[in-house]
C-alpha cells in the first residue's frame, strides 16, 4: 500500500515553487475543534511549526448532531450551540481542525469560502479530496495524495520546551532518586477499560519497577483517570518516593517529560505515547486492559521501530532513533500550501 509522505509530493500545476514558503506569521489561521486537549493540542503544534498565530475556535454540538456522522449534517452550523464559539466571515486563510464533531463544519466553512485551506488532523471519516491536506497516523491505514502518514499524534514536544520545562520544574524533580520513572495515565476509553482490577495491577508493577531499579516516580494523571483509580494508584504507592500530580498549580506534563530518565505510559493514549518517544528517552507501554486493531496496529509498530517496549515490571534501558513526525508534516502542509497559491 503505497502512503503519501512529504518527500513525494509533487505539484500539480508547471508553476515552479518559489524559493522561499509563502506562509507568513500574518497568514490568518484558525484552529477548529471541540475543545479536548489531545485534540487541540495537535492543532497548536502543527500552527506552531508552520510558524502561524492561530485563533482557536472551540465547538459544542447540540444534539442530535452530537450522535451523527459527518456525513448527515444538512446544516452543519444549525448544530452549534451557544457555548460555541462564533464561526463568521472574515473567513480565514487556513483551517486546521481535527475531530468527528469538526468535520461537517470544516466542509460548510470551505464551501463558503473557497480560497481557505483545509487541514484535517486524524481520518475524517468523509471522502479524502474534500480537504486540502489530511494528516493521519500510519494505523489509520489512508491512502491518497493529499494525505500525510505520521507514527503518531502531532505534538509540541520541543527541545527548546523541553529545556524550559527543565528549569521551571527542577524544584520538584531533580532531587528524587534515580532513575526517575515518568509515569503518564490515562483512562478508560472506547477499546480500553481501567477498571479496578487493572489499576491495582498496574500500581503493583509500578512498585515493584521502582523497588528493582531503586529509582522513583513522577506521575501524573490525564482528565479521564477516575478519582477512584487515582485514589488506589496513590494508596499502593504511598510507601515508595514519589512526586505525584494532584490537580492543583500548573500541569507539570513538561517538566515530567524533560526530568524524567524513562518513562511508562498508559496504552489507551496515542497522544502520550507520541509525546514520550519525542524525548528518545525509553518508553513502556502498559496496555493489557484493552485494545483494538488500530491500536495494536500502532504499538505493534513502535516495539518493531525499537521505539517502545510493554511495561512488565521492569525498568529497561535502551536506545533509539526519534521519529520527527512534526517535521514531515509540516514540510508536508508547506509544499502543499506553496502549490495552491502559486
Amino acid at each position: 500500500m503505497r502512503h503519501y509522505i512529504s518527500t513525494d509530493y509533487r505539484p500539480k500545476s508547471n508553476k515552479k515553487m518559489p524559493k522561499e514558503n509563502s506562509l507568513q506569521k500574518s497568514t490568518k489561521c484558525w484552529i477548529l475543534t471541540d475543545g479536548k486537549a489531545g485534540m487541540e493540542n495537535q492543532c497548536v503544534a502543527l500552527a506552531d511549526s508552520l510558524g502561524l498565530i492561530p485563533v482557536n475556535k472551540r465547538i459544542s454540538v447540540r444534539t442530535p448532531w452530537s450522535f451523527l456522522p459527518p456525513q448527515l449534517w444538512a446544516m452543519p452550523f444549525s448544530a452549534l450551540n451557544d457555548k460555541s464559539d462564533q464561526l463568521e466571515p472574515p473567513w480565514p486563510d487556513i483551517l486546521i481542525s481535527t475531530g468527528r464533531q469538526t468535520v461537517a463544519l470544516a466542509l460548510a466553512i470551505k464551501k463558503f469560502s473557497p480560497s481557505t485551506f483545509l487541514i484535517q488532523i486524524q481520518n475524517p471519516t468523509m471522502a479524502l479530496n474534500k480537504f486540502d491536506v489530511v494528516i493521519a497516523p500510519k494505523h489509520d491505514r489512508l491512502c491518497a495524495k493529499n494525505v500525510v502518514c505520521t507514527f503518531g499524534a502531532l505534538h509540541g514536544v520541543t527541545n527548546e520546551r523541553l529545556r524550559n520545562a527543565y528549569k521551571e520544574f527542577a524544584a520538584e524533580y531533580s532531587e528524587l532518586p534515580k532513575p526517575l520513572i515518568g509515569v503518564l495515565i490515562g483512562g478508560s476509553n472506547k477499546t480500553f477499560q481501567f477498571t479496578k482490577e487493572k489499576v491495582e495491577q498496574f500500581a503493583l508493577m509500578l512498585s515493584e519497577a521502582v523497588n528493582n531499579s531503586g529509582g522513583s516516580l513522577a506521575i501524573t494523571p490525564s482528565r479521564r483517570t477516575s478519582k477512584n483509580n487515582f485514589r488506589i494508584i496513590k494508596e499502593t504507592l504511598k510507601d515508595v518516593p514519589i512526586n505525584i500530580w494532584d490537580g492543583l498549580g500548573k500541569n507539570p506534563y513538561f517538566g515530567i517529560l524533560a526530568h524524567a530518565d524513562t518513562f511508562v505510559v498508559t496504552g489507551d493514549s496515542v497522544n502520550m505515547v507520541s509525546e514520550a518517544i519525542a524525548t528518545k528517552k525509553p518508553v513502556h507501554v502498559y496496555k493489557n486492559f484493552g485494545g483494538s486493531i488500530k491500536f495494536d496496529r500502532f504499538h505493534n509498530e513502535l516495539e518493531k521501530l525499537g521505539r517502545t517496549r510493554p511495561f512488565t515490571g521492569k525498568i529497561e534501558s535502551w536506545e533509539y532513533e526519534g521519529i520527527d513526525d512534526m517535521t514531515i508534516a509540516a514540510n508536508a502542509v508547506k509544499k502543499a500550501w506553496d502549490d495552491y497559491k502559486n
